[in-house]
């Protein structure tokens, strides 16, 4: 990649909440992203539930677009919030939407990274394992280190939505980096 170019990344909040804090933790990444990347968030909130009939008949307005974006990008980033140990409902079906053709997806060799913030002990773990699971039907490529688990995030996080606490904002800057090298080994 040439020193000056940058790699297109697809940014998606897997929380529609508007102070929700896995859109906080992506508006951080787009403050700490490194000069290499430039994350555009996309939102997902008015994609209609996954039917394979509504896509046989045909592809939503509001899909078509996110498909598209995805396809343009280098690769995608997510925060997942965790609802009930797992993937949100809203998320997941932006990833059923998106691996839509199989094998011919918008997903497909795609790069992946993944974090979140939650108010609980284990920062979205056990979400983000589901999440890996379903990148392996996709074909993405999930960069598996470092995880970015943001834990209490009440106390990481100010009223207006800024990632306050340093050490959480150093380690989201070196996953950062880490996802650009990570574009950089799988795509070439």
């Amino acid at each position: 990649m040439p020193a000056d170019s940058k790699f297109r990344i697809v940014g998606i909040a897997g929380s529609l909440r508007r102070a929700s804090f896995n859109r906080s933790l992506l508006n951080a990444a787009v403050e700490l992203s490194p000069a290499q990347l430039a994350i555009a968030i996309l939102e997902i909130g008015t994609l209609p539930f996954y039917n394979q009939d509504v896509e046989d008949e045909r592809v939503p307005d509001t899909v078509a677009t996110l498909r598209q974006a995805v396809r343009d990008a280098d690769a995608i980033l997510i925060a997942t919030p965790e609802y009930n140990y797992g993937v949100p409902g809203v998320l997941k079906n932006a990833i059923d939407w998106l691996s839509r053709p199989p094998r011919q997806s918008a997903l497909n060799r795609r790069p992946v990274a993944i974090m979140g913030a939650s108010a609980g002990m284990t920062g979205t773990a056990r979400a983000q394992m589901q999440l890996r699971q379903a990148f392996v039907f996709t074909n993405s490529y999930v960069m598996c280190q470092p995880e970015v688990l943001v834990s209490h995030a009440r106390d990481k996080f100010d009223g207006a939505g800024h990632l306050t606490d340093e050490p959480t904002r150093q380690f989201l800057a070196r996953f950062l980096n880490e996802f650009a090298s990570w574009i950089s080994r799988v795509s070439a």
